[in-house]
């Protein structure tokens, strides 16, 4: 068995709970995060708050399951970059520069997923293959 075959899982699956997690987080503290976004000069605060835990909450979790991971992945890495460009773009400030490199980082391996696929143990992969695999079980990539 190569490992190969499961490493796409595992970082969907990390990626996707980050994602999720912070999602949440943003949702549970309301004020605070519209907020952020109100001292950054983001127009509409409110909208930009929705529009910003609905992407990564349901984007996360279509990353966990592989679902539709051309356009998902691929909208959030453009949202890591401009949430990278508003908000931790004082890079005098070490920690702002570490969060600003976090979702650079984030959005590069979101790359990696929307160029080359969801692999195994995705909804996409069982889509691709037909009902004949169980969870999109195959050899193939």
């Amino acid at each position: 068995m190569s490992t190969d075959r499961y490493l796409p899982f595992v970082g969907r699956i990390l990626i996707g709970l980050t994602f999720t997690f912070l999602g949440l987080g943003k949702a549970i503290a309301c004020g605070k995060t519209v907020a952020m976004i109100t001292a950054v000069g983001l127009p509409f605060p409110s909208l930009a708050f929705l529009a910003a835990v609905s992407l990564e909450i349901v984007g996360g979790l279509l990353l966990i399951v592989g679902y539709k991971l051309q356009p998902v992945p691929l909208l959030l890495a453009v949202f890591s970059i401009v949430t990278a460009s508003y908000f931790h773009c004082n890079i005098a400030d070490e920690n702002t520069l570490v969060h600003f490199f976090k979702n650079v980082i984030i959005a590069g391996g979101l790359f990696q997923i929307a160029g080359f696929g969801a692999g195994a143990f995705s909804i996409d992969q069982r889509a691709s293959r037909g009902s004949g695999n169980f969870a999109g079980l195959s050899t193939a990539r």
